[in-house]
């Protein structure tokens, strides 16, 4: 329990009635879950306007109400705080109520289009390798000291997060890794957090049915890097043309990694096998257990984040030179008559040319590449030709299938795929509906030493159809459909 007016502390209050010398025991934004002696900040959101539910909030027991617009009617015994923005103060709240977990760790925040997970996952396996007690939040799980917890959003919302923070503090963490979505940074869901540094791996095009514009997308990402304070760190990829961009206006401490460009972590790669990378790292030989040149922004990123966290550079490299990075990040097997298969995540433009053009590098030009793909419903369209077109672009043969279709009929969203695809390159595209059957398809398709890529779900277990998610695995079914083969 807390008072409420220590937890609100630091926020922009325009008006208050009633008093603030109250405890409360709670903290809720979602009107169904408010009880006896919760506070019940109202948000206006993307689905509904929590403004609406005030009065059902206090009949539930609600003592304070945070709102932008303050209602008709008061009732008494009840505090009505007006604040300038609900979701900003929801996360400066959220942080107050859990004593600021955030700044009794280090905390590092990693943003960008792709690479967030591996970036956040390495950097996770190379501090526990090191010794340290360390906190993950990321796409695929969130992990305190090995444990397990179950992940529902990149970011989570503020009262979940600083719970979790919380609990790393009060297991012994001494540093958190976490990935940082634009959505999260907009939704103001990291207002009130501390952060020791923060990581740039890159910007394509994404989430435009969120942000509108690309350039609405780059501020979100910017206004993270704005947002930090001047003893942290900021770490970007100048190669990236947009690197920069985020270092603009920044408090804290600039640095920069690269492979094409001068920088302070600079990396030169030697040799690029499914086998591994071989990189030049400031000087520093390396062999890696990670593939693509993508890898090796990721590998230079982590590299970067622990020597700015005052790493050991040689302990540094030894440990990441054993890892092996995220679950469903060019994940690959090999089946009995040598067809190798990949499951990649890769659900944007960039992210399918990268995984294909480092296939395209890895083989040796005599194996055909099939690749599976689709894009998810309720999502950026614009997206859609775009990745049918790289598909094509990149392989020998494309099947257009389901992702995850959500509220939209899958047939629809190949059709908008399609579009992307140029007459000369209709003979190689397949539709098939249903993804299982998809990758059977692949599967029987495919010689010894082709190549198979499963591109869009990679870590995920489920598909998502009208509100019900299913089991659905895309390496376990491409695993048995290879056992078959045997």
């Amino acid at each position: 329990m807390s008072l409420l007016k220590d937890i609100l502390y630091g926020v922009a209050i325009e008006q208050v009635i009633g008093t603030t010398d109250m405890l409360v025991n709670a903290l809720h934004f979602d009107s169904r879950e408010v009880n006896q002696g919760s506070v019940f900040i109202a948000i206006d959101g993307t689905q509904t306007n929590g403004h609406q539910y005030i009065n059902t909030t206090i009949n539930q027991g609600a003592i304070a109400i945070i709102c932008e617009t303050l209602p008709d009617k008061f009732t008494d015994g009840v505090t009505y705080i007006k604040v300038a923005n609900s979701a900003k103060a929801l996360g400066i709240i959220a942080a107050n109520f859990y004593h600021n977990p955030s700044q009794k760790l280090k905390l590092v925040g990693i943003t960008g289009t792709n690479g967030k997970t591996t970036v956040a996952t390495l950097l996770y396996q190379l501090f526990i390798a090191l010794g340290y007690k360390t906190g993950l939040i990321s796409t695929v799980e969130n992990q305190i000291n090995g444990k397990i917890i179950p992940s529902t959003h990149t970011t989570p919302n503020p009262i979940a997060l600083n719970q979790l923070l919380a609990d790393m503090v009060t297991q012994g963490c001494d540093y958190c890794f976490m990935e940082v979505s634009s959505h999260a940074i907009v939704q103001q869901r990291i207002a009130g957090v501390t952060f020791a540094g923060g990581v740039f791996t890159n910007i394509t095009h994404d989430h435009l049915d969120f942000h509108k514009t690309f350039d609405n997308y780059i501020k979100a990402k910017k206004a993270f890097f704005d947002g930090l304070p001047k003893p942290a760190f900021a770490l970007t990829n100048v190669d990236d043309k947009n690197g920069t961009v985020m270092l603009q206006n920044t408090q804290a401490s600039k640095k920069t990694y690269a492979l094409k460009t001068l920088a302070n972590f600079k990396g030169k790669i030697i040799e690029n096998q499914f086998s591994g990378l071989h990189l030049d790292v400031n000087g520093n030989e390396v062999y890696f257990k990670m593939v693509g040149s993508f890898n090796a922004y990721n590998l230079l990123a982590v590299y970067g984040t622990a020597i700015l966290l005052e790493q050991d550079s040689l302990n540094v490299l030894t440990v990441l030179s054993t890892l092996s990075g995220a679950e469903g990040r060019f994940d690959y097997i090999i089946s009995p008559n040598k067809i190798v298969g990949i499951v990649d995540y890769a659900h944007t433009p960039d992210a399918v040319q990268n995984v294909l053009s480092t296939i395209s590098d890895l083989a040796n030009g005599t194996e055909k590449v099939i690749t599976i793909i689709g894009c998810g419903g309720d999502r950026d369209k614009t997206k859609r030709p775009i990745m049918a077109r790289t598909a094509c672009d990149w392989s020998d043969k494309v099947i257009l299938t389901s992702d995850n279709p959500r509220t939209e009929a899958p047939e629809k969203i190949i059709e908008e795929m399609m579009v992307g695809v140029s007459p000369v390159n209709q003979k190689k595209v397949m539709r098939i509906t249903d993804r299982r059957e998809a990758i059977k398809t692949a599967c029987h398709l495919a010689q010894p030493g082709d190549i198979i890529l499963l591109a869009g779900k990679g870590h995920e277990k489920y598909q998502e159809i009208n509100g019900v998610k299913t089991h659905f695995d895309d390496k376990e079914i491409l695993t048995q459909q290879f056992n078959l083969l045997a």
